[in-house]
Formats: structure tokens, C-alpha cells, sequence
């Protein structure tokens, strides 16, 4: 107990370090998916359409639930995607891989090194 309650301030800062990559990758989600409405995962609630629910999306893949689906959704290009519904970017495999990658294993081993 002792340990934890030591340790509560710099697990604050690694949550806020946390949130600010969930920001950083929420407006590039954004800025690159915001066009994107249909597709296996993408719907009415899981879209790019505005920041909240880009930062709810990408806390869901933090998690580590269907990103590459995902990630799939999002890498249709013209010709084989309708304009304005399934047409994402051929960047897509780049911003999922790094995005699972700084929040799963840095965060994740960030959150242990605080612990211990």
C-alpha cells in the first residue's frame, strides 16, 4: 500500500502523457478518417467524424479491441471505395501500427517502471 500511494503522483503524469498521445492522434484521425462513415467496424458510433468521438474510438483500441479491422476500414482508396463513405487513406497501416505500439508497450511497461 505504501508503494502505491507513493507512486499515485507519477502515475498522474504517465495518465496525462497518456491522454496527450490519445489528443495528438485523435486530430490526426481526424484530419486524415473524418470522410470515412461506413465499413465493417466504422459506424454511426465508432467514426473520425468529430475529436470526441475520435478520442472514444482510439481509447477503445487502446484497449486493444479490433484495431485491425480497423485499421482495414480505413485503408480503402478511390477506385474500390465510394467517395465521402468508405474512402479512408493509404496511411492507415502507419498510424494504427505506431499508435498500438506507443500505447501498448511503452504506456503499459511506463506503467510498471512507475510501479516498481
Amino acid at each position: 500500500m505504501q508503494t502505491i500511494t507513493m507512486s499515485v503522483g507519477s502515475l498522474a503524469n504517465v495518465f496525462l502523457l497518456l491522454v496527450l498521445v490519445l489528443f495528438i492522434f485523435s486530430i490526426l484521425g481526424v484530419f486524415f478518417f473524418q470522410d470515412l462513415n461506413q465499413g465493417d467496424i466504422i459506424g454511426e458510433y465508432k467514426n473520425f467524424n468529430n475529436f470526441g468521438q475520435s478520442f472514444l474510438l482510439l481509447f477503445a483500441i487502446s484497449t486493444g479491441e479490433d484495431w485491425n479491422k480497423l485499421m482495414y476500414d480505413c485503408v480503402d482508396t478511390p477506385p474500390e471505395c465510394i467517395p465521402g463513405q468508405t474512402c479512408g487513406s493509404s496511411l492507415a497501416p502507419a498510424y494504427y501500427i505506431v499508435f498500438v505500439m506507443i500505447v501498448s508497450n511503452v504506456m503499459l511497461n511506463l506503467f510498471i517502471l512507475v510501479i516498481i
